[in-house]
């Protein structure tokens, strides 16, 4: 925002009081330059008032402010982000979910930054976490579950829209869908999960289903009778009765069609997950992302794990169906880690190969 123009007594004024700042400087040399001379890094620009009006953006290099006239202030014009913290929200469809964001932007008008905004970190998170509730309250949790890529390039544009008067451009705004707290109303069975793990799920939870259905009465017209779709292979003749495969077992087997070479050179990590059971027994398996295409199975991995993950059968479950995300399982504390978190939170990587 430029300056009014100034009158012809008010410019006669400021050169006056402008040229004894300057001779006060040269008559106080060198003393007065350890606190005139300012150096800015090629990163950072210095916006200067004089007598309280504003100059152009000064820097990189060395900048000459004079004694008593002059005020400054330093602008960063690299890539900072934040993150919007989780907050409860509503959908479309009536489910509750914990919904945050991570947000990257920079300043491309040093001048707009200080000029209109007194907190320009303040008044952008407050942007993104608006722009988050308006565009979540309008879509169905299923919609914000599979679209949220596409979800987060619009809150970029809406975002942007604002924030560019301030002289702030949002480069990356990345949706976390921490959890969902409550399933929509028009779908008590619950919230929907990944189509690719949608029918693993119900094939190793539709025996337990079974069971219990086998000891009530027989359904009446009323009645739902859930009924799976893949045939279970006859036993053997003279063999006693076959032990369920664990639900973690058969999640963590669906991992081995999305394991990849380009995978593995993005992770480069070895995992060993303690899952403990419904029952209390703790059952061990690995995910070796180190060589090859990976592998994935029951046990403990060939060599040392760089990273031990334990965790409930329920929040493994969660954790690949992208119910829950490992960093808000950690700080939850539904997963616990021992070993580099870094390396930890490198299985998001392994999740979003699921899509």
């Amino acid at each position: 925002v430029p300056d009014a123009p100034q009158s012809w007594p008010s410019y006669l004024c400021h050169s006056l009081i402008s040229f004894l700042g300057f001779l006060l400087l040269l008559l106080t040399f060198p003393i007065s330059g350890w606190f005139a001379l300012k150096i800015v890094p090629t990163y950072e620009r210095v916006i200067v008032f004089r007598l309280g009006r504003i100059r152009t953006p000064q820097g990189p290099g060395m900048v000459l402010l004079l004694p008593f006239i002059d005020s400054f202030q330093r602008v960063d014009l690299r890539t900072r982000a934040f993150n919007v913290p989780p907050c409860k929200l509503a959908s479309k469809d009536g489910a509750v979910l914990s919904v945050g964001a991570d947000v990257q932007f920079r300043i491309w008008d040093p001048v707009l930054s200080v000029m209109t905004v007194k907190d320009l970190n303040m008044a952008t998170r407050m942007t993104a976490q608006n722009a988050m509730t308006k565009a979540l309250l309008k879509r169905p949790l299923r919609e914000i579950q599979m679209e949220k890529l596409k979800i987060s390039d619009q809150l970029l544009l809406e975002i942007n829209d604002v924030t560019r008067a301030w002289g702030l451009e949002v480069d990356r705004v990345e949706l976390a869908v921490e959890a969902v707290l409550q399933p929509p109303q028009d779908s008590p069975a619950g919230p929907n999960l990944d189509s690719t793990l949608q029918q693993l799920a119900l094939h190793f939870l539709g025996g337990g289903l079974s069971s219990v259905a086998g000891g009530l009465s027989a359904p009446g017209p009323d009645t739902l009778e859930m009924v799976s779709e893949v045939e279970q292979p006859a036993p053997p003749v003279g063999a006693g009765p076959s032990p369920k495969q664990p639900v973690a077992e058969g999640l963590l087997t669906a991992l081995q069609p999305f394991l990849s070479e380009a995978l593995v050179s993005q992770v480069g990590a070895c995992y060993q997950f303690n899952v403990i059971l419904p029952s209390g027994a703790q059952n061990i398996y690995f995910l070796d992302l180190t060589t090859g295409h990976g592998r994935v199975g029951h046990g403990v991995p060939d060599g040392i794990p760089d990273v031990v993950v334990e965790m409930t059968e329920a929040d493994l479950r969660a954790l690949l169906c992208r119910e829950l995300r490992p960093l808000g399982a950690y700080m939850s504390g539904r997963l616990k880690v021992k070993g580099d978190l870094a390396v930890a939170m490198k299985l998001e990587a392994v999740l979003r190969a699921l899509k």
